[in-house]
């Protein structure tokens, strides 16, 4: 076995350290490239709340559409939106954000389904509420078009697909 000489590592050493980026504020990011941070720019992040009580309900809804109500939200699916008959779960986790998850993940609508989050216990501020289509861990990925409705303390949103759902402002 040949040994390898001392200009071969300090060749290889050279070539590692060219291909890495040494700009002193780190790698310029994308321009285009969507970011955590730009999203939140656009809203002050998840709205931070009291509790709700930790509740599920699963419904099958087809064709004709239906209402599944689960805590104090309500899922809207219109007739049209389902080609087939679906059975829908809907998960409210007991935790400092108000969010909803909707399963099957990823189903997608024909139209749009409307998702009804309540929020009166919520920390009150004077910002729109909307609703922020998010991660398992509450990574805000995507508002949805919502309305807000600050004297009912509800806020409506416009579902494609099904996933993880949280109130944000």
């Amino acid at each position: 076995m040949r040994a390898v000489g001392p200009l071969v590592i300090a060749l290889s050493a050279l070539a590692v350290g060219l291909a890495c980026e040494r700009s002193p504020a780190g790698p310029t990011p994308d321009p285009a490239a969507p970011t955590l941070l730009a999203n939140l720019s656009k809203s002050g992040g998840l709205l931070s709340c009291k509790p709700l009580g930790y509740d599920s309900a699963t419904q099958t809804i087809g064709p004709a559409g239906g209402v599944l109500k689960v805590s104090k939200h309500n899922l809207v699916v219109p007739a049209g939106a389902l080609s087939a008959m679906v059975t829908i779960t809907a998960v409210v986790p007991s935790d400092t954000v108000n969010r909803v998850e909707l399963r099957p993940d990823g189903l997608t609508f024909n139209q749009p389904a409307s998702l009804t989050m309540f929020y009166g216990n919520c920390k009150v501020i004077p910002q729109a509420k909307q609703i922020a289509y998010t991660t398992d861990s509450l990574v805000i990925l995507q508002y949805v078009p919502s309305s807000d409705s600050p004297t009912s303390k509800l806020v409506f949103g416009q579902l494609g697909h099904f996933s993880t759902y949280a109130i944000a402002w």
